[in-house]
């Protein structure tokens, strides 16, 4: 295909080789205004905000995913297999299932189990498990190690169902499963088809063991920064 895609109005070479991307178009804006220099306005089709700028002097992209496996999904694939990105970081929330992690904590993502139906379209005679690249993982370990931030490490749950009927969360938690949020599967899956890198940093927004603690859309947009700041110092 070539480029313009369907979804992306950039042009070729717009795009850095690292691209951070939050699920929040205001997300994305907040990161190029309050972080990135000489940002530019690369993308907006639908509203789903792009820029490529500098930050310390490397060239780093951030774009909007919007919501689910899907729209990840699409975003993905067309950065990874049209404009030559090679690393995606995803910049997220999610909502925690562990006793050890409040609210503002980190998640760094190693695994995605998911109740989607993604993989499917690879035809494989099993069940694939979605992972991040470990180099990511690691380097994104060091720097919450760095930044003095309470973090896990471990598998998150990727949902195809913000309001789910059966409740089935705590059930995934049994598992060990750290948190729930609704993209990081289809992305760790795109990575892998297309040869590329790819990472899930979330910060927990809500909590099932401590909903006293749980945030606003405000907050989770601009406030969310020592995980912005994570992702963007990992960035190559």
């Amino acid at each position: 295909m070539a480029v313009p895609t369907p979804h992306i109005s950039a042009k070729l070479g717009d795009f850095a080789k690292t691209v951070l991307m939050p699920g929040d178009p205001l997300r994305a804006e907040f990161i190029a205004k309050n972080y990135l220099e000489n940002a530019v306005l690369v993308n907006n089709v639908r509203g789903v905000q792009g820029y490529t700028g500098y930050y310390k002097g490397k060239r780093v992209s951030v774009m909007a995913s919007g919501m689910g496996q899907p729209s990840i999904g699409i975003y993905s694939y067309e950065l990874f297999n049209f404009y030559g990105v090679e690393t995606i970081i995803r910049v997220g929330s999610c909502g925690s299932f562990s006793s050890d992690l409040h609210v503002r904590d980190i998640v760094v993502a190693m695994g995605a189990c998911t109740n989607g139906n993604y993989a499917s379209q690879y035809n494989l005679p099993g069940t694939f498990c979605p992972i991040a690249s470990f180099e990511m993982v690691r380097r994104a370990a060091e720097e919450c190690e760095k930044a003095g931030v309470n973090y896990r490490v471990g598998n998150i749950l990727s949902s195809d169902m913000f309001y789910d009927d059966a409740n089935s969360g705590m059930q995934w938690a049994k598992m060990g499963v750290l948190g729930v949020e609704m993209e990081s599967a289809a992305l760790y899956c795109n990575a892998a088809r297309a040869g590329k890198k790819a990472l899930c940093i979330c910060t927990v927004s809500d909590s099932f063991i401590y909903p006293e603690e749980n945030t606003t859309a405000e907050e989770r947009q601009n406030s969310f920064t020592k995980m912005m700041e994570i992702a963007l110092n990992i960035a190559d």
